[in-house]
């Protein structure tokens, strides 16, 4: 379950709906937004040097960016060009606050432009790989110190800087950027045209490094294991000796979320886990056996299959399906909460890109999610998001840190509706078992090739049409299963895997002669856009 709203710099922050139970530490890395593809990657390049870094608006004020107390800035790039009307600026007195500063392609040509250098509009950009050059008579550049004076950087820009500010040195150049890099030491201020956060650029984090631990001084102590311990005390600072509740989703969130609490406030937690017989083969017993078995946390197990079954009938329109699994979700999850009216808190699993999404304003209210459908405006809970500040990748190293096993913290993104989603048509309590075992075949041969980890997502899909077929000596008439796998970042954008052909074959045979009511299997080589990653 997530909510769309945006911390405080540091500590605990204090939203509307009470304290959140974030912790940042002191020492933070602002990476200001001019609306760059890369911002979020520059943030979490920072957090990989183990700096605590995060994103605000370039709309910021230097009294706003003052009060939030950053040990360094780094300006993303963005599409902009500096010579356009109504485009991005950073408030000019942010210049005088002597905080050290870093401008990426974007930002390092506002940087020249508001200081009274030159960028140029050059009559042809400079796109992918280019090769940039330490410029003659400079024996000392200090973010390239100790890096070939001539590498290979990754450029996306139009306008070139020509002419640096005053106080600045020029320090590099490439065949279409004549400063594609600049520096002034005395003001610990520095910009590079090209990206330096992306893989195409190979020395771009030791650029990025430079910047922040010799030049910054920032130290290297943000660890998983410090992000725990600064938010179980704010957790309990938050929490005290109230009772908590989490709607507990099977997911990787809410599942972090919930062990993060549990080991902040013990037995003041109680999970709520509304299996929706709409979940992957024998997961819900495996939410159960981690949670209230291995974990020790008080677990309420409802099991409200033939609920969904019974609600989903009849139903096919992908939309009304997905009404229904998060409308009864509510339903459910209210009867238990009324059971549980002395708990003051609620615990949800948001995320940082959920934050960064929502802007700047501090939601009041429990928003809609995707995972559980939404909760109702009339739900009074305070609410306690210990992941707030972190991106996926480390919410499942926060996970190993506490003790959750790999089949929790490692588990591919899963529709919130479950299989509902993947059944094309009606769901039905028999296509669901149809699923669930072809999409086991699939996911226990993925990982026997030892590709589990390499994919974004694979599975299955039960489509809603019959084909025919031969086997043994008799005509068949059953149901067509379509495989998916894909590779993605950050879900936004995917492209379909490879898989060898050897595997498919395997992962055919065995779901033709395993699975009753299955007599074909076909693979799904559509990426994302034209489609999507789930069928609906």
């Amino acid at each position: 379950m997530t909510t769309s709203d945006q911390s405080s710099a540091g500590g605990v922050s204090d939203g509307a709906a009470g304290g959140k139970a974030v912790a940042a530490p002191d020492q933070v890395v602002l990476v200001v937004d001019f609306g760059a593809q890369y911002a979020q990657l520059i943030a979490r390049r920072v957090r990989e040097l183990r700096v605590y870094s995060e994103i605000v608006p370039h709309d910021i004020t230097a009294a706003e960016m003052a009060a939030r107390r950053p040990t360094a800035i780094i300006l993303s790039g963005g599409p902009a060009s500096v010579h356009v009307d109504g485009a991005p600026r950073l408030d000019p007195e942010i210049y005088e606050l002597g905080i050290p500063m870093l401008g990426i392609c974007y930002g390092h040509q506002l940087v020249a432009h508001q200081l009274g250098g030159t960028v140029g509009r050059n009559e042809r950009g400079e796109y992918g790989k280019a090769v940039l050059n330490r410029l003659d008579g400079v024996d000392s550049c200090l973010l390239h110190d100790g890096i070939p004076s001539e590498q290979v950087v990754w450029m996306s820009h139009f306008d070139a800087v020509t002419a640096v500010p005053e106080g600045f040195t020029a320090t590099a150049s490439t065949p279409d950027a004549p400063v594609a890099a600049f520096e002034n030491v005395e003001r610990k201020m520095y910009g590079v045209q090209y990206h330096p956060e992306v893989v195409h650029s190979p020395h771009g984090m030791a650029v990025l490094e430079q910047f922040l631990h010799r030049e910054v001084g920032c130290t290297a102590d943000w660890t998983m294991g410090s992000v725990i311990d600064a938010s179980v005390d704010a957790i309990r600072a938050q929490v005290g000796t109230d009772k908590v509740i989490c709607a507990l989703s099977g997911g990787v969130d809410s599942a972090v979320a919930a062990a993060m609490v549990h080991k902040a406030v013990g037995d003041q937690l109680t999970c709520i886990y509304v299996d929706t017989g709409l979940m992957r083969l024998n997961e819900s017993d495996q939410v159960v056996e981690t949670f209230q078995k291995h974990q020790g946390i008080e677990l309420i197990h409802v099991d409200a299959g033939e609920r969904y079954f019974e609600k989903l009938a009849g139903v096919s329109e992908p939309e009304a399906k997905r009404k229904i699994i998060g409308e009864l979700f509510i339903r459910i999850f209210e009867d238990f909460a009324r059971n549980l009216d002395d708990a003051q808190f609620l615990v949800q699993g948001t995320l940082y890109p959920d934050v960064i999404e929502s802007g700047t304003k501090d939601a009041a209210k429990i928003k809609s999610h995707h995972n559980v459908g939404g909760l109702p405006d009339d739900l009074k809970f305070d609410l306690v998001e210990p992941l707030r500040n972190l991106f996926k990748d480390e919410v499942r190293k926060v996970g190993s840190e506490l003790g959750l096993p790999d089949e929790i913290v490692q588990r591919q993104p899963f529709p919130g509706p479950g299989l509902g989603v993947r059944i094309i048509g009606e769901v039905t309590a028999e296509k669901v078992a149809i699923l669930q075992h072809a999409d086991a075949i699939v996911r226990e041969e993925i990982a026997a090739a030892g590709l589990e980890r390499e994919l974004w997502q694979s599975f299955a899909v039960l489509a809603d049409i019959r084909t025919v077929g031969v086997m043994g000596d008799e005509r068949t008439y059953a149901h067509p299963i379509i495989i998916r796998a894909v590779n993605s970042d950050d879900a936004m954008t995917a492209d379909w895997a490879r898989l060898p052909y050897d595997l498919l074959e395997r992962m055919s045979n065995r779901i033709i002669n395993e699975v009753d009511g299955v007599n074909r299997v076909a693979y799904d080589i559509t990426s994302k856009p034209p489609g999507t990653i789930e069928w609906e």
